[in-house]
């Protein structure tokens, strides 16, 4: 069974030291949020977490940001006023992951082992 092909949207920001990532549902909730701050983040955001990719760009391996690392780019290290920073000036991207093939029955071990 094919896995990980959904599609994903993200905001990705260019800092001055590290590269931070945050997940979204879609882009037209995005702009109405933009337009209308009424709109609570949960609804923005697709899970509740900052990612920083150490200056590696948007394809970077993922690690959740440290709050030193938020304190040193955003001034602060309290989440939602980083996620709000991150929403505004960040890039959205929309990306879908080649597929990957699990395995059928791990129960049988590796492939090639005779037993």
């Amino acid at each position: 069974m094919p896995r990980a092909n959904d599609p994903t949207s993200k905001i990705f920001y260019k800092g001055r030291s590290d590269d931070f990532i945050v997940f979204v549902d879609d882009l037209e909730i995005l702009h109405k949020w933009k337009n209308d701050r009424s709109i609570p983040l949960s609804e923005v955001l697709n899970g509740w977490k900052i990612f920083v990719t150490h200056s590696h760009g948007a394809q970077g391996v993922l690690d959740t940001a440290s709050k030193a690392s938020l304190n040193n780019e955003f001034g602060t290290n309290n989440e939602d006023e980083c996620m709000i920073k991150i929403l505004e000036g960040g890039e959205y991207q929309n990306y879908t992951q080649r597929e990957r093939e699990g395995g059928k029955n791990d129960s049988n071990g590796p492939i090639g082992i005779t037993r």
